[in-house]
């Protein structure tokens, strides 16, 4: 094995440990007993490990509520942004019209700005139209998504304009061609783009902590500021507990579809 490969695997599996060394401090405090906690002395491991922090998390605070509150904003989120941004970017790909060129500009140029430079403004309008404390004030902010249009335009962009008039000349609709023909296709993109969309929103704590104030809607981040506050206080085995749980389903769901995302991103390349 040459010098130059040694180093970059080298590279790769120190970045690999800086990375994944917080998660694994996160599960190996969550299987510790309190008294192997606070002690001068750090061990990675548990030495005597137990479950009893996990039965504390699900028993005694409302960590499933707040997974599920989680699920409905993510889930609802992921579902109106793809029946948004299929035909749009189906339309920006395969479809002539005036301003495509700027509008595509303009897709571009909005990945620069930040959600928080509107989240104010967004603010002040739902809360003139009485929607705060709301699931909907929790949706609708991210349901136009310049990400998800720009990352599905650039993959519709690579299907033949062959199949494309192939599939007018059978008589099928605009928008049929992009549900049954372009969809389909640019499904490792969906796949991509999805596992970008619900780990945004899943870990998002700055929207619902502007936009709610009532328990009953809060989602994992900010069901963890809860449970720190009132439920743990110091009890740190519970809290990573609750952050394990909390993460998981991310995990999980990625390494379900890892295969499918890799080829998303290196199917959806430049193309104009």
């Amino acid at each position: 094995m040459r010098p130059a490969t040694i180093l970059s695997l080298g590279l790769i599996s120190l970045g690999a440990v800086i990375v994944m060394l917080p998660f694994v401090w996160m599960v190996s405090v969550s299987l510790k007993p309190r008294e192997e906690i606070f002690t001068p002395d750090v061990f990675l491991l548990p030495r005597q490990p137990t479950l009893s922090n996990y039965w504390t998390v699900l028993t005694e605070t409302d960590i499933t509520f707040y997974l599920l509150n989680g699920a409905i904003v993510t889930l609802g989120i992921l579902v109106l942004q793809i029946a948004i941004s299929v035909p749009c970017a189906f339309a920006l790909a395969h479809r002539r019209f005036a301003g495509r060129g700027l509008l595509f500009g303009a897709i571009v140029a909005a990945l620069l700005v930040p959600f928080h430079v509107t989240a104010i403004p967004i603010f002040l309008g739902f809360s003139q139209i009485g929607i705060l404390n709301t699931y909907t004030a929790l949706i609708v902010p991210f349901v136009a998504t310049a990400f998800g249009l720009f990352l599905l335009r650039q993959a519709f962009a690579q299907i033949p304009a062959e199949l494309i008039d192939a599939a007018r000349i059978d008589g099928m609709s605009e928008m049929g061609i992009a549900w049954r023909v372009a969809f389909p296709l640019g499904m490792p993109t969906v796949i991509a783009f999805a596992i970008f969309s619900v780990t945004a929103h899943w870990n998002d704590l700055f929207w619902p902590l502007i936009a709610t104030t009532d328990p009953g809607l809060a989602t994992p981040p900010r069901g963890i500021l809860y449970f720190r506050d009132q439920e743990s206080g110091d009890d740190i085995g519970p809290l990573m507990a609750g952050a394990t749980l909390v993460t998981a389903p991310l995990i999980l769901a990625f390494l379900l579809a890892q295969r499918r995302f890799t080829q998303g991103l290196a199917g959806a390349g430049i193309k104009r």
